[in-house]
């Protein structure tokens, strides 16, 4: 699926519709364009501050916000590249702890776009370089990188030598790239082929934290880091991490934490800082004390994550009382991450909107008994799932008698606030529906 991006710059438009034009216009994986573009730059990658790399299907967007908000907790600064930005482009790269601006943006993407003629570089694979030549030309105390596809063939790995990585839950996603078949590489279950993936990110002498994971996921994870000398810290056996009278619980060779438990919503949050924790002290290139790792379970902020929607136009359309919540997962473990969050709650009105390459029902399986209502949208530039398609779905397979297509989300809350009383709502499916719906609330991140 090809990445989208426009801007109110005129100068950072201008680069990013010649980005349009000469990209191939789709996913691409492979080192070698990226290897060359960034040696024509003058290998960039190689002059960053300590590097965290983060893979995973689900939380590494997460457990990046939570080595952030440790990192900056402590009084350092760190550089961020994540993907795909919710609203503006800007949002995938943060220089010392601010969004770049668009004066260096639109002049580092004129720059690598110059060196990147002949290449047939991807949009991502561009982006990559920009964000590598930003964080090399201003100095920070670290530099925290989320893969964008994969692991192994991603762009971002060209990195050489980070002083951890991380890989967060693993699950089925982006199937159709991750699974083809290749030459070299071995024929395994789905599950573990995607563990080999992401753990391609492993590197000589750097430590691999990473979850538990089943036996054969596992194995696989631990081939690779062997493959790679990388020294594996696997959860439950180097460090573990426990929720239980409601604080966070770590563990791990040089003693215990006692933290409090992130103020993100969801259950899974607690795995996410986990995470993060256990990268953060199983190195030593910078030191984050046990006070700054307790305030980023307090500070830590992570847009389109089980997020309730501030007053805005959007949430001003439904009746006093009502809750719109905000969530841009898109695949069945995010589905049961989400079942876990509405446990215990009420149940809610969900508008939903998926593109067409993701498994809806899947998706929505784990929480449909807790769906009141579906209303199905479609997503402006992508392609998605058809909204009667959707509806089809809701009610022949998950038993969810009233579901409706609408044309967009305002005229779904239209709807919904047309019938009696406060709502819970849960708009879902898809991180570009969630970027389209901070933009409409005017909660652009920031």
């Amino acid at each position: 699926m090809p990445d989208h991006a426009t801007s109110t710059d005129p100068a950072v438009q201008a680069q990013l519709d010649r980005l349009t034009m000469l990209s191939p216009g789709k996913d691409v994986l492979g080192l070698e364009r990226i290897a060359t573009l960034l040696e024509r730059l003058g290998n960039p990658h190689h002059h960053l501050p300590p590097v965290f790399h983060v893979s995973g299907t689900n939380g590494k967007g997460s457990t990046c916000a939570f080595l952030r908000g440790a990192i900056e907790a402590a009084g350092l600064t760190a550089h961020v590249y994540s993907s795909p930005h919710l609203v503006r482009f800007n949002e995938r790269i943060r220089v010392a702890g601010r969004l770049i601006d668009n004066t260096t943006l639109s002049a580092l993407l004129s720059e690598v776009l110059d060196h990147a003629e002949g290449l047939e570089a991807s949009f991502f694979e561009v982006t990559t370089a920009v964000a590598f030549c930003a964080f090399a030309r201003t100095k920070a105390d670290a530099c925290i990188v989320e893969v964008g596809l994969g692991g192994r063939l991603d762009a971002t790995n060209v990195l050489t030598k980070p002083v951890a990585c991380g890989i967060a839950s693993l699950g089925l996603d982006h199937e159709a790239f991750l699974l083809a078949a290749e030459d070299g590489v071995p024929d395994m279950p789905p599950l573990d082929r995607i563990a080999f993936e992401k753990a391609g990110i492993a590197k000589s002498g750097a430590p691999l934290v990473t979850q538990k994971y089943s036996a054969s996921m596992g194995s696989t994870v631990a081939a690779q880091a062997s493959l790679h000398n990388a020294v594996l810290h696997v959860r439950g056996d180097s460090w573990d991490a426990a929720v239980y009278d409601g604080r966070l619980h770590y563990r791990d060779a040089t003693g215990k934490l006692n933290l409090p438990l992130p103020r993100m919503p969801g259950a899974h949050q607690a795995d996410n800082a986990a995470l993060a924790i256990a990268m953060l002290r199983h190195q030593s290139a910078i030191h984050i004390p046990e006070a700054a790792l307790s305030a980023a379970m307090e500070w830590t902020r992570w847009p389109a994550r089980m997020q309730l929607l501030a007053s805005g136009p959007l949430t001003e359309l439904l009746p006093e009382g009502s809750n719109i919540w905000l969530d841009g997962g898109h695949n069945p473990d995010a589905g049961a991450a989400i079942a876990k969050t509405l446990e215990d709650g009420p149940s809610v009105h969900v508008i939903i909107g998926m593109l067409e390459n993701k498994d809806a029902n899947g998706f929505l399986a784990p929480f449909a008994h807790k769906i009141e209502t579906l209303t199905a949208v479609p997503i402006a530039g992508h392609t998605h799932h058809n909204p009667k398609d959707l509806t089809n779905v809701a009610r022949s397979k998950l038993q969810i008698a009233d579901a409706r297509p609408a044309s967009n989300v305002t005229a779904a809350l239209e709807f919904r606030a047309a019938q009696k009383g406060p709502s819970n709502v849960l708009i879902c499916g898809s991180l570009y529906l969630a970027g389209e719906v901070l933009r409409l609330n005017d909660q652009v991140p920031d």
